[in-house]
């Protein structure tokens, strides 16, 4: 009877822990014009800078959304713990996955940047067009001169 009384009580607990996390719970949406409303201020930040910009939307327990903008290419990327989601908004650009970075540096925790991203597979991407890079796989977005790429992305924590 005793254990009964136990297990009762911690499923009552966890029950009740679940329903605050739903109550607290929320979801969002972001249509393409107010994504792209949104992006005129990146296109600015990028402009002043290196040619790209991004922001953070929201952030959960193990992913958080961003708004990226690129006028330029970008550098090779490796993120050891995280997957990268990109909806492409707008304009296009080209995304090179696989192969290796050159000249790799360990810029922070789990983070590692190149150069460039060598032998790799070369997409075009476009609005509509969406690409899953799981963790730990080297990537480089790509972006001809006077063309420009806006692009909603979901980081993912993996477990590795």
């Amino acid at each position: 009877m005793q254990k009964a009384v136990s297990r009762f009580l911690l499923s009552a607990l966890t029950l009740g822990a679940m329903g605050v996390y739903a109550q607290t719970m929320k979801s969002d949406h972001w249509s393409t014009p107010e994504l792209l409303e949104r992006a005129k201020h990146l296109k600015e930040l990028a402009a002043k800078g290196d040619g790209s910009a991004s922001e953070t939307l929201d952030k959960y327990p193990h992913h958080y959304t961003m708004l990226a903008y690129r006028q330029h290419s970008g550098g090779g990327e490796l993120h050891q713990n995280s997957a990268d989601i990109f909806f492409i908004v707008d304009g296009h650009a080209t995304v090179v996955t696989g192969g290796s970075l050159v000249e790799a540096k360990t810029t922070g925790p789990g983070e590692i940047r190149g150069k460039s991203v060598e032998g790799g597979t070369r997409q075009e991407l476009k609005a509509g067009d969406v690409v899953h890079i799981p963790a730990g796989m080297p990537h480089q977005t790509l972006v001809n001169d006077g063309d420009s790429v806006t692009y909603f992305v979901v980081k993912v924590e993996e477990a590795r």
